[in-house]
Order: C-alpha cells, then sequence, then structure tokens
C-alpha cells in the first residue's frame, strides 16, 4: 500500500501529467481537495473507488483515512492544487506518515505561475532583463512570513515575482513593490489561471489598484510583476545565436563534440 500525492496542475483538467492520470486511475481511494481541484480530474478514478473531499477535513481525520487504507491495502491517490513543492501542506503530511510508517510517493504537477505566464503569453525570464522568478506571498492567517522574507528584499533584486495568496493584500504589495520597480513597472492579476472563468488584469504598479477595484478578484488570483513581463527591446539569447559554439551545434558545421 503507497499514498501516492499528485500535483494536479493549475485548474484545467487536462494539465495532468500522464504519471499522475495514470496513478489516480489505479488508486481504489482518492483524497482530493475539492475548493481548488477540479472535478473533471476525478474521471479518471476507477469505478467503484472512494472519493473524499478533504477541503472540509482536519489533518488529523486525513490521516485517518490514510490509515484506514493502509489497514485495508488500498493504495490512496492524495490529490492536491498546483504543484506539491510550494504551499501544498504536503510536508506536514508526509511527516505523519513517516511517523506511522506508511509509504509515499509524491508526483509534481503543472504550478499556478506557469499556467498564469502561460495564460498572459509571456516569458517569466529574458536575457539582460530578469534571470530569477521569485515565488512568494504575504502574511496569512494559516502561515505567517519569517521576517527575513519580505516583499522589499526581493524586490531589491528587481527579479521577477509571482506573488501567491495576495490579492487581499494588493495595495500593501504596489507599496512595498513600487520604490524598488518604479511606478511604470508592469504588473498582472491573473484569477483561476487555466480555468473556464480565467481573468486577467494587466496595468503598471501606479494604475493596477483602480484597474482591480473594477474587477474584483477573490484569493485564488496570482500576482505577477517585474519589467520582464513588459520588456520588448531585449537582447536574443546566445542560445540559438549562429555565432554561438556549443555542443550540439558547433561553429564550422562539424561533428558536436
Amino acid at each position: 500500500m503507497t499514498v501516492h500525492f499528485i500535483g494536479a496542475g493549475p485548474g484545467a483538467a487536462d494539465l495532468l501529467t500522464l504519471r499522475g492520470r495514470d496513478l489516480i486511475a489505479r488508486c481504489p481511494v482518492c483524497l482530493y481537495a475539492g475548493s481548488l481541484v477540479p472535478v473533471g480530474v476525478l474521471q479518471h478514478c476507477p469505478p467503484g473507488a472512494r472519493i473524499v473531499d478533504t477541503a472540509p477535513l482536519s489533518l488529523d481525520a486525513i490521516i485517518a483515512e490514510m490509515q484506514a487504507a493502509e489497514d485495508a491495502g488500498l493504495d490512496v491517490a492524495r490529490l492536491h492544487s498546483g504543484d506539491l513543492s510550494i504551499w501544498s501542506a504536503v510536508g506536514e503530511q508526509t511527516r505523519r506518515l513517516e511517523r506511522l510508517k506508511i509509504p509515499f510517493t509524491l508526483t509534481p504537477g503543472v504550478p499556478s505561475f506557469a499556467a498564469a505566464a502561460a495564460a498572459l503569453g509571456r516569458e517569466l525570464t529574458l536575457p539582460e532583463v530578469a534571470q530569477s522568478l521569485v515565488l512568494t506571498r504575504t502574511s496569512g492567517r494559516a502561515s505567517a512570513m519569517p521576517s527575513s522574507e519580505s516583499l522589499s528584499a526581493f524586490a531589491a533584486t528587481r527579479a521577477t515575482m509571482a506573488i501567491h495568496l495576495s490579492i487581499h493584500a494588493l495595495a500593501r504589495v504596489v507599496d512595498e513593490l513600487t520604490p524598488f520597480y518604479g511606478d511604470e513597472c508592469p504588473i498582472a492579476l491573473v484569477y483561476r489561471a487555466s480555468w473556464p472563468d480565467e481573468r486577467i488584469v494587466r496595468g503598471t504598479l501606479a494604475t493596477i489598484e483602480q484597474l482591480a477595484g473594477e474587477a474584483p478578484m477573490e484569493r485564488t488570483a496570482l500576482i505577477l510583476v517585474g519589467p520582464a513581463l513588459g520588456a520588448r527591446d531585449f537582447r536574443e539569447s546566445a542560445l540559438y545565436d549562429a555565432a554561438y559554439d556549443r555542443r550540439f551545434r558547433p561553429r564550422g558545421g562539424g561533428e558536436p563534440a
């Protein structure tokens, strides 16, 4: 028996890895975060599977479901939205499973920031504009931010930032970022990226609060900000330059080293 933690992607039911789909199809128990995981993903569950929405459950109740499945010798598909590596609460569940000596695996999924970038039609890193992406959030009821991880500390790098779970604090985000990025820095709000009701609001740090007020969004919106979102006149990467000597495309047309 194994508990398979599966990143179910950002929202669209078909943004699911083949490995994730196949694991779901062979697990007779499926625990899914119903508030964020699309119901369409559940169509891959086998007939007769026990399907449990964990949104109203406590951690103790979720672990009890896994323990019951272990006692019955039944594999579990545990579905979380996006990717498991960030803000998934997987760490606290796997810690419990380790104590109970219940085996588990982790299968990554498409993260929300990647779906948001696709919706915007933008690359988040551009040559000589931004080569780093900061994934962060603001403090909330569920978890406070470490004092060293402030928005201003990250903004000092002028890297592209993907700010999760913070649409409610948009005014504070703008106030903290503007001194580093400037009023004209592009910013985008992407609500429920890849879902049928996806919405996008684009603006600058100077205009985004007014624009957001005209089209209010809830907590599932992602904030993306940084020069790379609006850059057009940037240097092309040397990777595909004909004069760039690399292993798979050497200058002179010879065989790769």
